[in-house]
């Protein structure tokens, strides 16, 4: 209100403001009765930051070589990401899904792959002996040939799986020394209802299952593809 021209009274001061409020009050009776109380959750529409912390050393990771891997996750989930030295990664994303889903993938991609892990992988190589199957950005696991398809005897991998076909498999063996990560279908019957420890067990010292792209069953070099401490991957 604009008090400053002349010949504005006490009086019509005090009728101005309690008429004011008034009003203001019934604004407010009218948003109540609509909405009584603040949503316990955002709405799944509305832009929001999302932070996450990741190790430093795995910064390199996250950014990927020439910043290709940090450019198609805000591509592929319309966002913008953020990190810095410390590790600290803020996610702006125009929608809570997008963002949600950013940062359970930075998340998973992070992750040290362990015993009894469950992923939806992505087949990024056949070969003779079984299939490559992406489980994160830098991190491969083999699906060997023998696991293919449960209770059947698969002679090529390519019949059953093919690149870029999407399935759901089980960590059984992780060999840091050599890079090794090997898979079994999520499915696979021989595994079901097994823990970690168990599954450990079954598979120590067996079976050539490897983590390499390249090379033979049993062969190739022992390069690893599960990387840390930022360096990209090929």
């Amino acid at each position: 209100m604009d008090i400053k021209i002349t010949g504005v009274t006490f009086e019509i001061l005090k009728d101005a403001l309690t008429q004011a409020k008034e009003a203001r009050l019934n604004i407010l009776g009218q948003m109540d009765a609509v909405i009584s109380a603040p949503s316990e959750e955002m709405s799944p529409y509305a832009p929001r930051i999302i932070q996450v912390q990741i190790d430093p050393s795995q910064i390199g990771m996250l950014i990927g070589k020439g910043g290709e891997t940090i450019r198609g996750l805000a591509e592929e989930f319309e966002s913008q990401i953020d990190v810095n030295d410390e590790g600290q990664v803020l996610i702006y994303s125009s929608n809570g899904e997008l963002g949600e889903a950013l940062r359970d993938r930075i998340t998973t991609m992070m992750k040290e792959v362990e015993v009894g892990d469950e992923f939806t992988g992505k087949v990024v190589k056949t070969t003779t002996f079984g299939a490559f199957i992406e489980l994160a950005k830098g991190t491969d696991g083999l699906l060997h040939i023998s696991n293919v398809s449960p209770g059947q005897r698969v002679e090529n991998v390519d019949d059953v799986l093919s690149r870029g076909d999407e399935i759901q498999v089980r960590v059984v063996e992780v060999d840091r020394e050599r890079g090794r990560i090997g898979l079994r279908l999520a499915d696979d019957p021989s595994i079901a209802g097994k823990s970690a420890d168990e599954l450990a067990a079954a598979t120590s010292g067996g079976g050539g299952q490897r983590s390499e792209r390249s090379g033979g069953d049993g062969g190739g070099s022992d390069r690893p593809r599960h990387r840390r401490g930022g360096r990209d991957r090929d």
